[in-house]
């Protein structure tokens, strides 16, 4: 992983420096925010990382904030802290999306792992949406003509079936077959559906 970084959103400040504390004594980069406002002043689209979010907070509450990002496309994984009262309202965030919720008083190293467990997985998706992209642009790079013949590779079809599905000859299909092979960045047949494959899942 490249960088661990936890934003952590608390109005109290001794729980936001007893928070940055213990991440970073677990080796996590940990940035403090006193108010759902001041957060919402540095997100873009660009952060990475885990949202540590107090559900609680004066004039902005963790949920409002929550609700917020959501309508603005943000896709950080978002960890509440509650209090057992507020159960119920952090099971209602996990079912539009929050990673997880922690009551208080917790246990400092279940939260650590929690975040942990949140950074991991949001750089897990960060690698397959990039790994997506970059198929997808190889895709458009192939012409109309690779495009097909790719298409009968993957269904099995030799050369010569393919040069008499197409109209063309057996070594203009070898050029595009070439071709499909070197813009794909594989080196057979089963590579190639192998990638396809993977990027569907």
């Amino acid at each position: 992983m490249s960088q661990r970084e936890v934003f952590i959103v608390d109005d109290d400040e001794a729980i936001r420096d007893a928070l940055a504390w213990l991440f970073q004594s677990r080796g996590v980069i940990a940035r403090t925010f006193a108010s759902a406002g001041d957060f919402l002043t540095s997100w873009s689209p660009e952060l990475r990382g885990c949202l540590v979010l107090d559900i609680r907070m004066e004039n902005m509450t963790g949920l409002e904030l929550f609700d917020r990002l959501l309508e603005l496309g943000a896709r950080l994984p978002v960890i509440f802290l509650t209090g057992h009262g507020d159960v119920p309202m952090a099971v209602a965030s996990l079912k539009k999306g929050a990673r997880d919720f922690v009551e208080k008083p917790f246990n400092d190293n279940e939260l650590v792992d929690k975040v942990i467990d949140a950074l991991q997985w949001e750089e897990r998706q960060r690698e397959s949406e990039a790994d997506a992209a970059s198929l997808a642009q190889r895709m458009q790079s192939l012409t109309m003509r690779e495009r097909q013949v790719m298409d009968k590779v993957l269904g099995g079809k030799l050369n010569k079936v393919i040069a008499d599905d197409l109209g063309i000859t057996m070594r203009t299909v070898e050029v595009h077959r070439a071709h499909v092979f070197e813009k794909m960045g594989v080196s057979s047949a089963v590579e190639l559906a192998q990638l396809l494959s993977a990027t569907r899942r």
